[in-house]
């Protein structure tokens, strides 16, 4: 019963996708608490982080959180990108495509594939991040280092999530597929609605 509740807590998320504002009216963007606050309540970057969690889950059962460590390194980086004045192009729509690429990346991930499949969705995942990291930085004001913790957790969080839902819905391909494809619908409806 509890698989299926989170289950379904991911699908409603993955589906009830509006418009997102992730850039734009999130209030301060300096310390701790907004850090914390920019992940989580910017859609486009909710979905994506909790793509990386699912696909690390379904993916990497033994090492399950390379995903997310590349996400947050590339993150990392495309912050200390903004941070020295180094523009990134179309930041924003990367940021959608990312929503899209990694709920494709969940529905089509295959418990233990390996090789280059996995070596090219690693790399993909690491340059969309840097798109994610240079939006955050961006909007960053006042102390940035708090603000850089509190995103850095917050996304660990999304990722934790992503992979405790993938652990627990693993034995339900379907449960996979209307997740991934949710997400990646919700990121085309993010591009288009």
């Amino acid at each position: 019963m509890k698989k299926l509740t989170l289950a379904g807590l991911a699908v409603l998320i993955s589906t009830g996708a509006g418009p997102a504002l992730a850039h734009s009216g999130h209030g301060a963007t300096t310390g701790l608490i907004a850090g914390l606050a920019h992940p989580v309540f910017g859609l486009d970057h909710l979905l994506a982080m909790l793509a990386v969690g699912l696909w690390s889950g379904f993916v990497l059962p033994r090492r399950f959180w390379l995903g997310a460590a590349v996400f947050m390194a590339a993150m990392v980086a495309g912050a200390a990108l903004s941070w020295a004045g180094v523009a990134l192009p179309l930041v924003e729509a990367g940021i959608v495509a990312s929503v899209v690429l990694f709920g494709a990346l969940t529905l089509a991930a295959r418990r233990g594939q390996a090789g280059r499949i996995t070596t090219a969705s690693l790399v993909a995942i690491g340059g969309f991040a840097m798109f994610h990291g240079h939006a955050h930085a961006t909007e960053a004001a006042g102390a940035i280092l708090p603000y850089l913790a509190g995103f850095l957790m917050a996304t660990g969080a999304l990722h934790l999530a992503g992979i405790g839902i993938a652990r627990a819905v693993a034995v339900q391909p379907l449960a996979q597929r209307v997740m991934g494809g949710g997400i990646a619908a919700s990121g085309l409806w993010l591009a288009f609605g």
